[in-house]
């Protein structure tokens, strides 16, 4: 599976570069975010919050959106940030249709998935800083 990793300050971005997203290519997605977000934090191969990029896929299988789904799950009971961003129509369509587009956190553009990692970081600071 092709994709490009970007290190932020905070957080990583990982963008899909295959334009057709299988079951096959997803569960192998699926696995390097795992690993990922397994890894131990203080490490460079450690993703913690995250935005995908998923500007260069322009359709999907039937079976992956739940996978996107569950993912995104993982980081979030993890208290991790996971946003999806610059998908096309068609990939937007397969998710409305499986029901779970209002399930995920997407946004249009990859500032705007930057914002909503950024709101959630000052979230948790402030749930923690409550709860001291």
């Amino acid at each position: 599976m092709r994709i490009k990793i970007d290190t932020k300050e905070l957080f990583k971005v990982v963008s899909i570069l295959e334009p057709n997203l299988t079951a096959r290519l997803a569960a192998e997605f699926l696995e390097i975010l795992k690993k990922g977000h397994e890894a131990d934090s203080s490490t460079d191969e450690a993703f913690t919050h995250l935005v995908v990029v998923m500007s260069a896929v322009e359709e999907i299988e039937k079976d992956v959106p739940q996978s996107l789904v569950a993912i995104q799950k993982e980081f979030y009971a993890q208290q991790h940030s996971f946003v999806f961003c610059e998908m096309q129509p068609p990939v937007i369509d397969a998710l409305v249709k499986a029901g779970l587009y209002e399930m995920m956190n997407i946004t249009p553009t990859e500032s705007e998935a930057w914002d909503i990692l950024q709101m959630e970081e000052i979230e948790r600071e402030l749930l923690n800083d409550s709860e001291a």
